[in-house]
Formats: C-alpha cells, sequence, structure tokens
C-alpha cells in the first residue's frame, strides 16, 4: 500500500527517543522529510545517527524546549525559513512525574499545563496556516489511554491530555475543509524508557518489586504482553498518511485491549 508520504515534511516534537523516535523512523523509511525536535541536543545527535541509516527520506534536528514561548517561536521561525513549512506535525510532549493528584498544588499545574499542553497549541498556531493555505496538512497528538480510563497516580497526565482532546477534536472541525485532518492517539502500556521509569516508581510506592509489578500490569492487558514501539508508530505513520485522508476527529487506541470500555 502507497501511503504517500514521500517528500512530505514532518516535524515530530519529542522525537529523540522513546513513541517519538520510533514514529520518525517508520516516517523516514516511508520516504519523509523527518525534522525531529527535543530540547536536549546530544540525544538528537545520537538519534539522527540511527535515522540517518535508513536509506530512504531524510533527516535533520532541531533543538526546542517546551516550557519556553520564545524557544518554540525561534524552532518555527527556522524551519519555515529552512523548509518553507511543515506538511505533517506530531504533537507529543513529555510525560509528568508521578503521584496523587491531591497533592499537585496551582504553581506544578500551570508548569505542567504549560508545558504539556499550551506548548502544542502554540507549535500549532505556527504552522496550521500553512497546511490550510496548501490544502493538505496531518496533525497527529500524542496522548494517553489514562484520558478514557484514568490510571491511577498519573493524575496530571490524565487531566491535562484530556483537555487536548478536547481541543483536537474542536480544531478538526475548523480545518476539516481545508484538507487538513487533526487526529489523537492513545498508546496503552507500550516498552519504552518512560514505562521502566513508571514501572519502579510503583513498585517503590508499593513496596513491591519491579517484576511483581510487570506480572500485574501485563494481567490487565487481553493480549498478555507490552506493545513495541514499532507496532505503536506504524499506527502513527497510517494516520498522518494520505490513506487516512477520511479520517479526522478521531480517537484511536494502541493498547492491545488493555482500557475496558467501548
Amino acid at each position: 500500500m502507497e501511503l504517500g508520504l514521500k517528500g512530505k515534511r514532518a516535524l515530530i516534537i519529542g522525537a529523540s527517543r522513546g513513541l517519538g523516535f520510533g514514529i520518525a523512523e517508520q516516517l523516514k523509511a516511508e520516504g519523509a522529510q523527518v525534522i525531529i525536535c527535543s530540547r536536549t541536543e546530544p540525544s538528537l545527535k545520537k538519534a539522527l545517527e540511527k535515522l540517518e541509516k535508513i536509506a530512504a527520506g531524510s533527516a535533520s534536528y532541531i533543538v526546542a524546549d517546551l516550557s519556553d514561548c520564545d524557544s518554540i517561536d525561534a524552532m518555527a521561525e527556522q524551519l519555515h525559513s529552512q523548509f518553507g513549512g511543515i506538511d505533517i506535525l506530531v504533537n507529543n510532549s513529555g510525560g509528568p512525574p508521578p503521584g496523587p493528584i491531591s497533592a499537585v498544588d496551582t504553581v506544578m499545574w500551570q508548569q505542567q499545563f504549560s508545558t504539556m499542553a499550551s506548548s502544542i497549541f502554540r507549535i500549532t498556531g505556527h504552522f496550521l496556516p500553512g497546511m490550510r493555505q496548501r490544502g493538505w496538512g496531518r496533525i497527529l497528538n500524542l496522548a494517553s489511554s489514562g484520558v478514557v480510563q484514568p490510571i491511577p497516580v498519573l493524575g496530571i497526565s490524565n487531566t491535562i491530555r484530556a483537555s487536548i482532546i478536547g481541543w483536537s477534536k474542536t480544531l478538526s472541525l475548523e480545518v476539516a475543509s481545508d484538507g487538513v485532518t487533526v487526529n489523537t492517539l492513545l498508546p496503552g502500556r507500550i516498552a519504552t524508557d518512560r514505562l521502566q521509569q513508571l514501572n519502579q516508581a510503583a513498585a517503590e510506592k508499593q513496596l513491591k518489586s519491579v517484576e511483581q509489578i510487570v506480572t500485574a500490569s501485563l494481567a490487565d492487558i487481553p493480549m498478555g504482553r507490552f506493545g513495541e514501539v514499532a507496532e505503536f508508530a506504524k499506527v502513527a505513520t497510517f494516520l498522518v498518511s494520505e490513506c487516512a485522508s477520511y479520517m479526522t476527529g478521531g480517537l484511536i487506541r494502541a493498547d492491545g485491549g488493555a482500557v475496558k470500555s467501548i
């Protein structure tokens, strides 16, 4: 199946590792011009070295700090100057620290909302006009299965990512007639460094071993295993492709059946 991604300019936020990097790999393999973004240049350089081993497409990186509006604006200005805009935007803001939601103070709420939500609203605002003008664009927001089935001790993520869902759906209605699709992809438990960190935190909190936490976690997943980054990334790649041209405003799960609701 031809995905129609050759030559498309794709910006992936939070792509130096994990899910973002996995998506960058798949997009480059399909011939896209991939730009990976993160706040840490050394990690971006390592990620770029791996991407350059993929024969198809092209790859570059840009540094930006999602907690800094000036940094976001400078990143957008540079990409407009260098590439003339972006066709595909994958919004992937980092996960907040775990902990009881009752212990989160106002300052923390404001900081996390700024980094996790406001930042992607701002980034999208920079590239959306060009997509609408050209009559083609793909915006994919990565969230969490916690927005439909709240995950204990991840209250900040459950709450703020839910706001992204509302924004994404509303935006999709506004730009659908312009050839721009906006969808949200919800990862379940995918085997990443982030999952390992959460398992470790849960083990310490519950005074259990990491192995016990993993066993209990797998028991909640009908497929009986954690997802692989490549599996998730292939779904993302389809959603930003020409083949998904009639899909917008959607909330798509890749969770091995873990979410119990329909």
